[in-house]
């Protein structure tokens, strides 16, 4: 690795590291900011945060179907290899 030298080197590589620090501020404001409205939202409707969060994700992404798919793939393939079925684990 070289230092630069040059004044306008450093200054530019100074620029981006301040750049990307402010973006990183932006960011962790903004995961506050998610942070404090499901936790809102869910005291107030009482949800489940971890199924909140998935169902904001999914609304945003807008892959519904996929979850869906992804969602019948791990039960069949849980209930393969464990040899169970969804009914038996929900009544034992």
């Amino acid at each position: 690795m070289s230092v630069p030298s040059n004044p306008k080197d450093r200054k530019a590589i100074f620029d981006s590291m301040k750049e990307i620090s402010n973006s990183m501020t932006r960011i962790e404001a903004e995961r506050d900011l998610i942070k404090n409205a499901i936790n809102d939202i869910c005291e107030e409707q009482n949800l489940n945060k971890k199924t909140f969060r998935r169902m904001a994700k999914v609304y945003h992404k807008q892959n519904f179907r996929q979850e869906i798919e992804e969602q019948q793939e791990f039960e069949t393939l849980y209930e393969t290899i464990t040899n169970t079925t969804t009914m038996e684990k929900e009544h034992a």
